[in-house]
């Protein structure tokens, strides 16, 4: 296995949000963020000083700015803006969401810096991870170039490749594409095992995991701000019905986001009482919206996404040919899996089992980040603690079936060829021999799909064919799915003669993926926007130091007349400083820092060291 210099760290790039792990010291390290929170908010706020917010910062401000911050964003990337499940959620979000000029590709527009600017999943995706990159960084103190992220398992082709390219923009290198139910899996895994090493007093072993996941199903809209959405499109309703039509919020944003921030505490409380009130004063022209929520009412809400939650377990038990006797254990991963509605309809799918709800890591936060990280330290050589060396091996499989079609209107007939079944092992490889239908015939035109025809990855022609009857030119087409789950498609003429050089070509896909070109400047903007940060951050941090201290040099009676001068002098160069430098560069505002430091910590020092001697002295006559 290839080895990567420096270190690799695990990310789970979620939807809601977002954790980064590290291997250090023999273990699994979840970083906090500089808010000293494991979890990240998964959301990008652009703000009027030409700023970009991510996380914590970018989520607090969300209902003062619901237009210009972008969250949710994973349900775009890699698809078409025409895609009804597309269409679906653009009309649950405060931001505005438009067709690109290019390959239908959905374009997210905000208002920032004053002027109207769009952006791609991609590049939001990618300042969530270049944030999770910079976590790291500080916790580490080295760059970091390496990582393994996860995935939807239910992602197809497009989106994996499209997460890829988020990361490229993020200045990060992806080891491996893990799906998350694989991730979570090793984490339990390694848990168990810690625990059997303790038990059995940790003796030195080699230790290798192999996953070989059976079957694999998903869907992307069955997750926590779906279970909100039917909240508050519910009490949408109940307000029209109270007060009249003319009390519609639905047109407004920043109604609308104090109303899911109250559903989404509500969905909380529900999962330990019966019910919750929901209060809100003046939630929309002078109205205020004061009710109680049930438990009972909230599963009538969803009941049909619960049983869309079912149909999948029972879907990827048959694709696994497995019984559900067969199950050992259930585990409850995320935050969804508190709700008492979904455990109750599980245990009763496998027979009254119990769940799983054990862990030493944090189930609902941690697990897939948790499994990335392993993974991530499997992959770079990193030992699991000073006695174990670890090896995580991974057997996955694709979640979509692939399919090749042929042209009817080049071959004079529709052909349409399963090569890649649902549920197949990766990495695969496959290959089909083509002929021509029609005689002399120069080429033949193809389309790549998933799952049947219900989806086109992309399309190519090989043409040059030797001029030949019908039949007898030999076109060879292989699908190979990697580790990542992504699709590579090549087609080779085997009949050119001696001499003659084959055609090769790869799939162009036909869903709008990022160049070399774009990813390269995508990156250059998101490096811009790193530093713009800098200095904001380095701006903020003297100006609230300079203010500080001039607090202090106001109600120190102990500071001397020309101490207190200096201090204050120093203080207003600062700010003058600051005033006349609006470009300075961070570095350049670090050092004016400093140089105030230099002023003030040695009159601070001799200040502390008189209140020293004063307390040394005793009390006094």
């Amino acid at each position: 296995m290839a080895k990567w210099e420096g270190p690799a760290i695990g990310i789970d790039l979620g939807t809601a949000s977002s954790r980064v792990g590290v291997w250090r010291n023999g273990r699994v390290e979840i970083i906090p963020n500089d808010e000293g929170n494991r979890t990240t908010p998964s959301y990008v706020a652009f703000a009027g000083t030409g700023e970009w917010l991510v996380g914590d910062a970018a989520k607090k401000q969300v209902a003062a700015n619901p237009t210009n911050t972008v969250f949710g964003t994973k349900r775009l990337i890699g698809r078409r803006f025409s895609d009804p499940s597309v269409q679906s959620d653009i009309a649950l979000w405060p931001f505005n969401v438009a067709g690109g000029a290019d390959h239908d590709k959905p374009m997210i527009m905000v208002s920032h810096n004053g002027e109207e600017k769009q952006f791609s999943a991609e590049e939001i995706a990618s300042m969530v991870l270049a944030t999770m990159k910079g976590i790291a960084e500080a916790h580490l103190g080295c760059a970091v170039r390496n990582a393994v992220i996860t995935v939807p398992a239910h992602f197809n082709d497009s989106q994996r490749q499209a997460t890829k390219d988020a990361a490229a923009i993020a200045g990060l290198s992806v080891l491996r594409l893990l799906n998350e139910p694989t991730a979570t899996a090793i984490a339990y895994a390694l848990d168990d095992d810690k625990e059997e090493a303790s038990s059995t007093g940790g003796e030195e072993k080699n230790e290798v995991f192999d996953f070989e996941v059976k079957a694999t199903a998903g869907d992307s809209h069955l997750g926590g701000e779906d279970l909100d959405n039917r909240m508050v499109n519910h009490f949408v309703q109940e307000l029209k019905r109270r007060h009249g039509d003319n009390k519609d919020i639905s047109g407004d944003t920043r109604v609308l986001r104090r109303l899911r921030i109250a559903c989404e505490h509500a969905k909380h409380a529900l999962s330990s009482a019966a019910q919750t009130s929901i209060e809100i004063d003046l939630l929309h022209e002078g109205m205020d919206l004061y009710t109680t929520v049930t438990r009972a009412r909230f599963n009538k809400l969803s009941t049909d996404l619960f049983a869309r939650c079912t149909e999948l377990v029972e879907k990827c038990l048959r694709d696994a040919k497995m019984g559900k006797s067969s199950v050992h254990d259930i585990v409850l991963v995320g935050g969804s899996t508190h709700v008492p509605k979904v455990q109750e309809l599980l245990q009763d799918l496998f027979n009254g089992k119990e769940l799983c709800r054990r862990s030493i890591i944090n189930p609902d936060v941690e697990s897939v980040a948790y499994g990335a990280t392993v993974q991530a330290a499997s992959l770079s050589g990193r030992e699991y603690n000073d006695k174990v060396q670890v090896q995580v091996q991974v057997h996955d499989v694709t979640p979509l079936s692939l399919s090749l079609g042929t042209d009817a209107s080049a071959s004079g007939m529709m052909t349409s060829l399963l090569l890649i079944p649902r549920n197949t092992g990766i990495p695969a490889k496959e290959e089909q021999v083509f002929t021509t239908c029609s005689n002399y015939q120069p080429r033949i035109p193809f389309q790549v799909y998933e799952e049947g025809s219900s989806n086109l990855l992309g399309k190519f022609e090989l043409s040059g064919i030797p001029l030949a009857r019908r039949g007898v030119p030999r076109i060879a087409v292989r699908f190979e799915v990697d580790a990542d789950g992504i699709l590579s498609v090549s087609a080779v003429d085997k009949t050119a003669a001696a001499g003659q050089q084959s055609t090769t070509v790869t799939v162009a896909a036909d869903k709008g993926r990022l160049s070399e070109g774009e990813i390269g400047m995508m990156a250059r903007d998101v490096e811009e926007y790193k530093e713009q940060k800098k200095k904001t951050d380095a701006r903020n941090a003297l100006e609230e130091y300079a203010e500080s201290i001039r607090i202090v040099a106001a109600s120190k009676l102990m500071m001397s007349a020309g101490e207190k001068k200096r201090v204050e002098d120093a203080v207003e160069g600062a700010f003058s400083w600051l005033d006349s430098n609006q470009l300075a560069e961070a570095g350049e505002i670090r050092d004016k820092m400093e140089e105030l430091k230099s002023i003030y910590d040695p009159i601070l020092a001799h200040l502390a060291g008189d209140a020293g001697m004063d307390k040394a002295g005793g009390g006094g006559s």
